[in-house]
């Protein structure tokens, strides 16, 4: 068997597509990602498997839609909400599970939101290990601009970070956690003393509200956005730099990428995709993803080819000579070949989905848009000329729109559709509690919080 790399996976939190040097933007910082992509592969048309945090994330763990796995919405909202009784199953077959059992050290520092109730944190996942905040970091104590201090405390009470299953600080200072993930990374991989591991650095950089260590602020172009791009890429640096220093570096894939698209404003950017965060058009979907394994990835290498990250878990688990459970339906495909060669075969298919609504689904080169805000279009775009998706195709070309009908009614009878009103035939439970409880308690006076309400008047 081929030599077994160790995983480093930095998924950034709302990273726009336009928002990396590599990938266009002339105001952000980021030279350790533009280092990696020199050396490395960069991916054109990378997806996220949901515009939106919690259905995303889980489809990382699990290499499924959301919609596979019971996480298209939860109670209503499009993301987990502090104290929800629901979260991610504890019996799906996450990635860490798999690299666990494959001999892997495994651990997850920063962001999670796949439940927080103890049957659903990280650590019941597969994680030997969690160091981070369980949700967004806009879910704490904030000033908002939409209702008093008082009615916001009832649903978002003070910010808890936990380490393992533990909460060990409230309403830490956001400025500085980067640098407290890093070193937590560091000795998480000084720990591992040679044997395979499987880290994921998954920072609140870029989600508002916008908060960097000073040393970024003052040399910001962008603002606090621009700020965040540069703390978030030099944690990328800082781990590179200790992987050399372990020996590692080499046999070691490492990975930049993010949750889903940015929100478009504060700073933020798309480049020249349509939409942002929380639609299905490109710039809510398609994300940055820079990928380098020394001595096997190629250099320098523009991928076009279509992957998304629920294709992690079969990739990692064929890297790590780990089985992919045949027992359940998994929808991630092998993307070996791609970082190995920087070109080949993606996926042919990838479905959109917004909560239980097929919005569109990309088949090749096409793009045919079925629902926009619960109502049915009809829109057609060939995304390699036009990845902004200006020019609808769809009177045009009609045989088009008719080679790809047959997609469109398998995903709905597979997975769902709500708008079409077809109940998916192979949907697994979300998993429940009896009863949610938040992590922290009511907001306390007499606390000695660092930071007792957050200042940033950024709205979620």
């Amino acid at each position: 068997m081929e030599r077994r790399p160790n995983f480093l996976l930095i998924n950034c939190d709302d990273m726009g597509y336009g928002d990396l040097g590599c990938y266009g933007s002339q105001i952000n910082r980021s030279p350790h990602v533009d280092d990696l992509a020199r050396h490395g592969v960069l991916f054109t048309d990378f997806y996220a498997a949901s515009p939106v945090c919690s259905p995303s994330r889980g489809a990382l763990m699990t290499g499924c839609y959301p919609n596979r796995i019971g996480f298209s919405s939860f109670h209503g909202k499009a993301v987990l909400m502090p104290g929800h009784d629901i979260g991610l199953n504890p019996a799906e077959a996450t990635l860490p599970k798999l690299l666990k059992g494959a001999g892997y050290q495994t651990m997850l520092i920063g962001k999670w939101h796949c439940g927080d109730q103890p049957e659903f944190l990280p650590t019941r996942h597969g994680f030997d290990h969690y160091y981070g905040l369980p949700y967004s970091n806009d879910m704490g104590r904030q000033r908002r601009t939409w209702a008093p201090v008082e009615e916001v405390d009832k649903d978002f009470p003070p910010l808890p970070l936990l380490e393992d299953e533990e909460v060990v600080q409230e309403q830490p200072d956001q400025r500085g956690l980067i640098e407290r993930y890093v070193g937590r990374g560091i000795r998480f991989m000084r720990g591992a003393k040679g044997r395979p591991f499987f880290l994921c650095l998954a920072p609140l950089q870029v989600h508002l509200p916008l908060y960097a260590p000073e040393r970024f602020v003052a040399e910001s172009e962008n603002g606090d956005f621009g700020a965040c791009v540069a703390a978030a890429d030099w944690a990328l640096g800082a781990l590179v730099q200790e992987l050399k220093r372990l020996g590692q570096f080499e046999n070691t894939l490492i990975i930049f990428t993010s949750d889903n698209g940015s929100r478009g404003d504060h700073g933020a950017s798309n480049g020249v995709l349509r939409g942002a965060k929380c639609s299905t058009w490109e710039g809510g979907q398609r994300v940055p993803c820079v990928m380098r394994w020394p001595g096997v990835t190629p250099e320098g290498v523009q991928c076009r080819a279509v992957a998304s990250q629920i294709d992690f878990l079969p990739t990692f688990a064929s890297l790590a000579g780990a089985a992919v459970p045949d027992d359940r339906m998994v929808d991630g495909r092998d993307m070996s070949a791609l970082i190995k060669n920087g070109a080949g075969e993606g996926r042919g298919e990838f479905r959109y989905y917004a909560a239980e609504t097929l919005e569109a689904i990309r088949i090749g080169e096409w793009k045919l848009h079925l629902y926009k805000d619960g109502a049915a279009v009809q829109a057609l775009y060939h995304l390699p000329s036009d990845p902004g998706e200006t020019t609808n195709l769809f009177s045009a070309r009609p045989d088009v729109v008719s080679s790809m009908l047959p997609a469109v009614e398998a995903a709905r009878a597979d997975l769902g559709c709500a708008g079409s009103g077809v109940v998916g035939k192979n949907v697994r439970e979300i998993g429940r509690v009896a009863h949610g409880k938040k992590l922290t308690a009511p907001y306390d006076p007499s606390n000695p919080y660092i930071i007792a309400l957050y200042d940033k008047e950024e709205d979620f």
